[in-house]
């Protein structure tokens, strides 16, 4: 039955292969079950309620992308989009997290539309790779913000508004400590390197008497106090245009970009090097992020972390399979993911934040109209705290840019569409 659907002959891989994959895939990505709930407790969401929907929803994603789709990559709420749910849209902007909620699903029903009627290549095609870098490395930098702050690193300073904090804290240490420790698993090509770095963190506070453990195993906590409670009536304002963007263009560009990269390293792509079933691996990723929002989780997005699933041997939707089951087991392990300090996650957001930073290589320095765009994304989004006010800066200097420097007709209609609404977010719809 397995060979029949998943076709494991044809793609020259068997269900050992398959099932190592999907437990090495889930192994790189399983930080989130820690992280997301960590996260989005700040936002004022019930943090128990948020584990569940992040188990669920990754679940979900996963028998999607396999069963439908039959791809090897795994889906799960996306880092960087959960800390502008909720250091950038929350406490940042001031919208309920209900609302936040709204704008996620209103950005995968976005997501949906352009999937369906094929037109995502138009979207994608007409944002310039200068930006999409930028916006990458602004993530990544508005990520480390986050993490340093967590862990006391660095904090507010009323003359220069941030400074060094107190290195010798606890905080300041075992956040470091995990961040290190990270580091070298991963450039030894340890399965697991940053859940493990989390866990050694947290195991370490432990012993030291600066951490309780609240258990390892118990019945899932109750997803009642999330469920269904998106607020998308909320979610239609013109102050939240750039938010609902924001969502859908990182979830866009993300996915995007997973699955070219994943299909790559494992030999799916056809002749010509495009994704066959590309629009049901959309679907599955859109569909994701709608369900993700209704189960009261961020944006759902897929993981790079597939890639060490297919190094493993994982060929098809079946390693997707199993990554939907192991998180479907992990609902059994709330006590211990609420046992998960802010300054253990600290190391991970670091980690993730060097591997989005590095797109700055990529860029073309050489040539300013290029290069300012991305240095403006990249700085603004750490700096004003939200991913939304960097993208919107980042288009409005890419267009304005190169209209002055003689450029203009190189710039898409897009382009100059979106930077015409935001400058009206900016300087009308205030």
């Amino acid at each position: 039955m397995l060979e029949r659907y998943f076709q494991l002959k044809a793609h020259n891989t068997n269900v050992r292969n398959e099932v190592v994959g999907g437990i090495t895939t889930f192994l790189t990505m399983a930080y989130i079950i820690f992280v997301n709930p960590s996260i989005l407790a700040q936002a004022g969401m019930d943090q128990g309620a948020v584990f569940v929907a992040t188990c669920l929803a990754a679940a979900i994603g996963c028998l999607i992308m396999g069963l439908y789709a039959n791809y090897p990559i795994a889906l799960a709420p996306g880092m960087g989009l959960n800390a502008f749910f909720t250091y950038g849209v929350v406490l940042g902007m001031g919208y309920t997290w209900e609302q936040a909620l709204g704008a996620v699903f209103l950005s995968g029903i976005l997501f949906i539309f352009i999937s369906i009627f094929k037109i995502r290549e138009w979207v994608i095609n007409a944002i310039p790779s200068s930006l999409k870098l930028g916006i990458a490395a602004g993530i990544g930098l508005f990520l480390a913000m986050i993490a340093l702050q967590n862990s006391g690193i660095i904090v507010k300073n009323p003359a220069t508004m941030v400074s060094l904090g107190d290195l010798s804290s606890p905080s300041a240490i075992y956040g470091l400590l995990g961040f290190f420790v990270i580091c070298a698993l991963a450039y030894l090509n340890v399965t697991g390197a940053v859940m493990i770095g989390i866990i050694f963190v947290t195991i370490l506070s432990m012993l030291f008497g600066q951490n309780e453990f609240g258990g390892l195993v118990s019945a899932p906590p109750s997803i009642a106090p999330t469920f269904l409670a998106m607020d998308i009536e909320g979610a239609f304002q013109i102050s939240m245009l750039s938010v609902i963007f924001a969502f859908f263009f990182v979830d866009l560009f993300d996915t995007s970009g997973t699955l070219i990269g994943v299909g790559q390293r494992g030999g799916l792509l056809d002749k010509e090097g495009k994704l066959p079933r590309l629009k049901k691996a959309l679907l599955a990723d859109s569909g994701a992020t709608v369900v993700g929002a209704a189960l009261g989780t961020s944006s759902t997005t897929s993981y790079i972390e597939s890639a060490s699933g297919v190094a493993a041997g994982g060929r098809t939707g079946l390693a997707a399979v199993v990554v939907a089951l192991l998180f479907l087991l992990s609902l059994f392990f709330s006590p211990l993911a609420g046992s998960i300090p802010a300054y253990a996650t600290a190391g991970a957001l670091m980690y993730v934040a060097v591997l989005m930073t590095s797109s700055l290589s990529h860029v073309d320095w050489d040539d300013i109209t290029e290069a300012a765009p991305v240095l403006i994304a990249a700085f603004t989004m750490p700096l004003t705290y939200s991913i939304a006010d960097g993208i919107a800066l980042s288009f409005i200097s890419y267009a304005v840019i190169k209209l002055l420097s003689g450029q203009g007709k190189q710039v898409g209609v897009a382009v100059y569409l979106l930077a015409a609404l935001f400058i009206a977010k900016f300087f009308i719809f205030v």
